[in-house]
Formats: structure tokens, C-alpha cells, sequence
């Protein structure tokens, strides 16, 4: 799924290409695409005219600000935009297509079909689902140290889940949240409420320092990303730890290990990020049916 800065990288090629264009009709053939309205033929009705002012971004969201109404989307796993003349050939899986008036068109495509668009008036997307309630973005100004410990430093839940919610922090994704915690040493299975202040101001830094050396290379192309102009993000090869699992770690050799912290695939290195129970006491292992307790008869003499 594209995170933060391959959205923002979507955005800024969007923003070159499409910015002062006006539609002039709309093709839907995927209607689930389209949540809001509930009808895609509204929904097209209601875009022919308008022309693109600008596009911007919340989070993992597009939104494309037109004169009058704001089209709010979600790429999902491999959703995609492109810029096409209006006579190439249309690719297979592509959805949604935006005429212009001056012979070029948006198109949208996504294999898995999970991506959605919602239309409303300006003001409205930042009211009503699914923007309304999204944490607060953190390569924006009001993503400070106490803003960032204000959301998430008293939960008790541990930090990588924590990390990926988007109802606190907003645009991590596994990718970034492992390249952070690593860079932060921090162990993602710790409780949030375990970290102490040093530890808070390196993951927050990581976080930022991340997300920006991302942004500038053009995001991560691990599966299927692309930018507006069919570009691949670089920055899959600056990652430290993420996908490197059975690989020697960048900063003391150990072996990156790979297991599940909630529910995602999560690399570590043992030795850089000490795990919680090594801190104290020990979790108990059950390797098996638990043996039947035999009394030990003495040694013969």
C-alpha cells in the first residue's frame, strides 16, 4: 500500500500535470469505486464543468481541489493515476477517467480494485468520514514533540501498532514504521508508556528524518508503485532495515530478524533494538503439552 511519501510524491506530480484543467466528462466502470454519492452517474454529472485547482494531501488521502468541490481519494493497495492522451489505448483495469477539455485525460487504475473517491463541498471532506477523524499529520508544523507524545506516549498498547493507527499519527505504514523504530533503537513490541524521554525525542526525529529522505527520493517502489508520470520511487534502496530480513544489519552485523508484531510483518535487529522481556523478566515459553510432573527417586547407594 503506498504510505506518506509516495502519496505525496502521487500529489506533487498530480499537481504539475493536472492543475488548471477543466473536465469535460467523466467514465466510471467500476461503480464500488465511487462511495460518495452513492450513484456514479451523480457523481460524474457532478464533476463535468469544474476545473482542477490544485491537488493536496491528508495523510495517506488525495485531495483534489476543483472550483466548488473537493474529490477526496485513497489508492489503497496498487491504486494508480496517470496522465494519457485522450486517443491511447485504455489499460486493463483502469475504472475512472477524467476528460479534459484540451485532448488529455486522468485515468484512474487499480488491479485490486480497493481504492475509493468521495465528492463533496469544500469544508465538508474535513467534517465527514473518512477524513474526519485521522490523526495529526507529521511532516506538518503542528507535528511537535509534545504533540507527537500528547497522542500515543501514555498507551499502554506497543508501539509499532500504535504507530500505525491512523486515528493518531497519520501516513505510517510498515515500511516507515520499521525504518524508524530501527532507527530510533527502539524494539516495536515495546509498551509506549515504557519509553522514557530520550527515547521519545530519537523516535521522533527518526519519524521526521524518514519521512523526508523518502519524500525526496520519490517514496518506495516494493510492489507496484509508480508516480503520476509511471516513475519508480528510489528510495527502496536507502531502507535500512524493512525487507531485509536473513540480511546482516547495516550497523553491527547481527542477523535482521522477521516475525508478526499486530498482525504485520516486522523486521528487527536484536542486538540494536533489545527486546522488551530481555528488560526484565522473562515470558514464559510453552514449547509443547505440558509434561506430566514425576517425583525423582533417590540414587541408589
Amino acid at each position: 500500500m503506498p504510505e506518506l511519501p509516495e502519496v505525496e510524491t502521487v500529489r506533487r506530480t498530480l499537481n504539475e500535470l493536472v492543475a488548471g484543467k477543466r473536465i469535460e466528462r467523466v467514465t466510471v466502470t467500476l461503480p464500488r469505486i465511487i462511495q460518495r454519492p452513492a450513484e456514479p452517474e451523480a457523481f460524474a454529472a457532478a464533476l463535468a464543468g469544474h476545473t482542477i485547482q490544485s491537488v493536496e494531501r491528508k495523510g495517506k488521502f488525495l485531495r483534489i481541489l476543483l472550483d466548488g468541490l473537493v474529490l477526496v481519494s485513497h489508492l489503497r493497495m496498487e491504486g494508480r493515476y496517470g496522465v494519457f492522451a485522450q486517443d491511447e489505448p485504455v489499460e486493463l483495469h483502469t475504472h475512472v477517467r477524467f476528460r479534459f477539455d484540451d485532448g488529455t485525460e486522468l485515468r484512474y487504475k487499480d488491479v485490486r480494485q480497493f481504492g475509493t473517491m468521495h465528492l463533496f463541498a469544500p469544508g465538508d471532506d474535513l467534517t465527514n468520514p473518512p477524513l474526519n477523524k485521522l490523526g495529526i499529520e507529521p511532516l506538518d508544523e503542528s507535528f511537535t514533540l509534545q504533540a507527537f507524545k500528547g497522542q500515543v506516549a501514555h498507551r499502554t498498547t506497543k508501539v509499532k501498532p500504535l504507530l500505525l493507527n491512523q486515528a493518531y499519527i497519520v501516513g505510517l505504514g510498515n515500511i516507515y514504521v520499521d525504518e524508524a523504530l530501527f532507527t530510533a533503537g527502539i524494539h516495536p513490541e515495546r509498551e509506549a508508556v515504557t519509553l522514557k524521554s530520550p527515547e521519545w525525542i530519537r523516535l521522533y526525529d527518526a519519524i521526521r528524518a524518514t519521512l523526508g529522505r523518502a519524500v525526496e527520493a520519490g517514496g518506495s517502489s516494493i510492489k507496484s508503485y509508480v508516480n503520476g508520470q509511471g516513475e519508480m520511487g528510489m528510495f527502496q534502496h536507502q531502507l535500512l532495515i524493512y525487507g531485509r530480513n536473513d540480511a546482516p544489519c547495516t550497523r553491527c552485523g547481527t542477523m535482521i530478524v522477521k516475525t508478526v508484531v499486530g498482525g504485520r510483518g516486522t523486521h528487527t535487529c536484536p542486538v540494536c533494538q533489545p527486546h522488551p522481556v530481555k528488560r526484565g523478566k522473562a515470558a514464559k515459553v510453552v514449547k509443547g503439552p505440558k509434561a506430566a510432573k514425576t517425583k525423582a527417586k533417590p540414587n541408589a547407594k
